[in-house]
């Protein structure tokens, strides 16, 4: 015999109830199935079996874009990759003239792997311990150019240092110094 429920029906799967979870879902596509079993007194398993089974539905989560371009600037960045080409195409060696620059920011440790840290030891010596890795919570950013042979110049912000335009010209001044 089965235990009865007050307010649960015995059987929570029906046409009502697929017709109210459609509804449901048509107003609001966020619903969480936990609420929707409360307001309708079933099992959140059912109301997952109609959403599922019954209303042939799946939640995805959305992909997040960084932004959306307008028409002006999708035409303008296509305008420069046209005249790119036309760079590389009128010189073969464009690319090789090119300069990137990326930063970057770093944590200070010095990482020792277990094969590492290995040692010699005595005999009957206790096997040394190598305790587990953590990232130091200090960081540090790295500023890096570098074209298509490797890496031109690259250089560590020190401590204290605002990253400004008066900083980027001095790092600026030391890559042209590099080149």
């Amino acid at each position: 015999m089965k235990d009865e429920r007050s307010g649960w029906p015995t059987t929570s799967r029906t046409d009502d109830n697929i017709a109210t979870v459609d509804k449901m879902v048509k107003e609001d596509r966020n619903m969480m199935s936990r609420l929707t079993a409360d307001t309708l007194s079933i099992w959140k398993t059912v109301v997952l079996q109609i959403l599922r089974e019954d209303l042939k539905k799946r939640k995805l989560c959305s992909r997040f874009v960084l932004h959306a371009l307008t028409q002006e600037q999708t035409d303008k960045r296509v305008a420069t990759c046209h005249n790119l080409l036309n760079m590389i195409n009128g010189d073969k060696n464009f690319l090789d003239k090119v300069i990137i620059g990326d930063e970057s920011w770093c944590f200070t440790y010095d990482p020792k792997t277990k094969h590492q840290s290995s040692e010699w030891v005595g005999e009957h010596s206790p096997q040394p311990k190598k305790l587990r890795f953590q990232k130091s919570k200090v960081t540090k950013m790295l500023i890096v150019f570098f074209d298509s042979q490797g890496i031109v110049h690259k250089e560590f912000v020190q401590e204290g240092c605002t990253v400004n335009a008066e900083y980027y010209k001095g790092v600026l001044d030391h890559l042209i110094s590099r080149i």
